[in-house]
């Protein structure tokens, strides 16, 4: 199954649920540019609010990252401002927020003194860029060209994106441990950390499909050219 469970279809609708709020963003006298500068700063956030523990904010702040990540294409589309600098901006500042969250959660499991978060979360990172990469790498051979790679394989980042905030909403909702450790029972393992380490897991595994759904997708191009 090559398919991503996010279709070109859904993908058609949400952009045209963006464009009303880009137009407006244009209006104001924003560019793509900084639009996608914007969603990196969000995102930036994002990765302080996890590193303080903050974890419902931070997964808030991935979901407004998200949309921003919506509005600086459809206004480039609708402003006529489509451009290869503007859609290599958009690639490399998305996966640096990316990796700026993860390294948020990171460091917040570590000021909690737990070790398989912070395993988890950097085999979630490798994972999901191993999912950009399989990508960027392909195109710049000739494979799939355009954005036909994007639907290809079961989590792309609109996915990856989706499952994290989860996990960190869940783990902003659940208890951690307790202020006063003296409590009975306070040092049990804490309900946040998991939903968080489910989530993870979760990236880890959907990107590690991911990637091998893209090399066979590739290696079946190759075959047939």
């Amino acid at each position: 199954m090559n398919g991503s469970v996010v279709s070109p279809e859904l993908r058609a609708r949400v952009r045209g649920l963006a464009q009303p709020v880009a137009r407006a963003l244009g209006r104001l006298g924003l560019s793509p540019n900084q639009l996608t500068l914007i969603g990196f700063g969000v995102a930036i956030l994002a990765g302080i609010a996890a590193a303080r523990q903050a974890w419902l904010a931070a997964g808030l702040l991935v979901v407004v990252g998200g949309v921003f990540d919506l509005f600086d294409g459809a206004l480039a589309r609708f402003a006529g401002k489509v451009t290869k600098l503007g859609a290599f901006y958009d690639s490399v500042f998305d996966r640096w927020g990316e990796g700026v969250v993860y390294v948020g959660i990171v460091w917040g499991t570590l000021e909690m003194g737990l070790w398989r978060p912070i395993i988890l979360t950097a085999a979630a990172a490798v994972s999901a860029f191993m999912v950009s990469y399989t990508r960027a790498k392909s195109e710049s051979l000739g494979f799939t060209s355009g954005t036909g790679m994007a639907n290809v394989g079961l989590a792309p980042r609109e996915v990856r994106i989706a499952i994290l905030t989860i996990g960190l909403i869940a783990a902003g909702l659940l208890p951690g441990f307790p202020k006063d450790m003296d409590l009975p029972g306070a040092m049990a393992y804490p309900l946040s950390s998991l939903a968080l380490e489910a989530a993870l897991a979760l990236v880890t595994i959907l990107a590690t499909i991911t990637t091998i759904q893209r090399i066979l997708h590739v290696r079946a191009q190759a075959r047939r050219g």
